[in-house]
């Protein structure tokens, strides 16, 4: 097997991971334990005091949550669907906030009949039928069951006349819009305002130093710039317009892995959420203001030899969401110097690549790929393997393993 193959920044050798998984067959995935940790040390220096929530779908995986939040410097978790956040509450986790708005009538019903889990989860609402259909659920009717907590969600997206930069998410973008659903909130019995969250994805989640394109990369920083600048006057205003309402809020969430110290910095958020930043996918190569360490990884096996420089892995055709592009595929990581056919790319069954690091394996050896984005890779694993240096200290499941796939 070959041995000792470094990465592109001298971080990890391969032969770590071929060691620690010797007796393992591939296709699998494992977490860098020592990575991980490093990473989510980095993620709680950046938001300068403030906790962070983490946002599960970025991890989905209970034994990871509970490792983080183990951790000074994290509480609680932004999950992704009602269903997803009922069962977190179930399995014991306090304070879990559902970063999307449901339409999941059976979670509401059991939400609104069980004090345990209305105390738990917090729900999303940006409108003010979303209230209707929690009070349609309701075993008794309107009012009737468990109070529910809310969170208002303001659109973080920068508008610059009709030009629009960010996630179509909410349509509540003013602080008038905001103030008169919280009204709506407050007057209505069953219900609580408790807090307040905007999502900059198009800070969060962009990379501002893109390698080879250093004109894009420019505009990007110029962009965030004033976009950061434009939603923080603009969510203080909010949130002062809401608590004007509502003068017992709880929180006020802000941020994503890739804006976590900008969005610290703002008075107005009183936490901050990320997730990505732990296993630190590809996407997140990006970003000049931190580095993440590679934390999840996944193998595939050589099956194939074709010929010089070239060999077959089993399967490994594992795009990410979003926009189609070169940027939602994996990246084949160690053995250094491998790169996709552009014929075929990565396949649903089989993928060739290229390169003379191809020369340097074997029928049967692994080669390691990182996956665009953070929690998607566990929707294609059931289990993951937690690496401590060169050995596999633990193996633990993902939602997958455990029976649940939300979405």
């Amino acid at each position: 097997m070959p041995s000792q193959r470094a990465d592109a920044r001298g971080e990890k050798p391969c032969g770590d991971y071929d060691r620690a998984t010797a007796h393992l067959d591939a296709p699998l995935a494992v977490i860098d334990l020592r990575a991980f940790d490093a990473n989510a040390a980095d993620l709680v220096r950046r938001s300068r005091g403030k906790p962070i929530r983490v946002a599960s779908k970025s991890v989905r995986c209970r034994a990871l949550l509970e490792r983080v939040l183990a951790r000074d410097g994290f509480a609680g978790i932004l999950g992704f669907t009602l269903a997803e956040s009922l069962w977190l509450a179930r399995s014991g986790f306090p304070d879990v906030l559902v970063a999307y708005p449901s339409a999941d009538r059976a979670g509401f019903a059991e939400l609104t009949t069980d004090a345990g889990l209305a105390a738990a989860v917090t729900v999303m609402v940006d409108d003010p039928a979303q209230l209707d259909l929690i009070d349609a659920a309701r075993p008794r009717g309107a009012g009737g069951g468990e109070e529910v907590r809310v969170c208002l969600e303001l659109d973080a997206s920068y508008r610059l006349g009709a030009v629009r930069v960010g996630a179509r998410r909410s349509p509540l973008r003013s602080p008038d819009h905001l103030a008169a659903l919280a009204r709506s909130v407050v007057r209505r019995p069953g219900f609580r305002l408790v807090g307040l969250m905007a999502y900059e994805g198009h800070v969060a989640g962009v990379g501002d130093e893109v390698a080879g394109r250093p004109v894009f990369s420019r505009a990007v920083r110029v962009m965030q710039a004033a976009a950061r600048k434009e939603l923080a006057r603009r969510r203080w205003e909010a949130v002062r317009a809401v608590r004007a309402v509502a003068p017992r809020l709880e929180f006020v969430n802000g941020g994503g892995t890739g804006s976590v110290q900008h969005t610290a910095a703002e008075a107005a958020v009183t936490e901050i959420a990320a997730g990505s930043g732990l296993y630190a996918p590809a996407l997140f190569d990006n970003f000049r203001s931190f580095r993440g360490r590679p934390a999840a990884l996944f193998a595939q096996p050589v099956v194939r030899r074709p010929g010089r420089g070239v060999v077959t892995v089993l399967g490994g055709g594992y795009p990410a969401s979003g926009a189609a592009g070169a940027d939602r595929l994996p990246v084949p990581y160690l053995p250094t110097g491998l790169r996709y056919d552009p014929q075929e790319g990565p396949g649903e069954v089989q993928t060739p690549l290229l390169g003379p690091a191809a020369d340097g394996l074997a029928i049967g050896d692994k080669v390691w790929f990182r996956h665009a984005k953070a929690g998607e890779l566990c929707e294609r694993f059931d289990a993951l393997q937690l690496i401590d240096g060169d050995r596999v200290v633990d193996t633990v499941p993902t939602y997958r393993g455990e029976g649940r796939t939300f979405l």
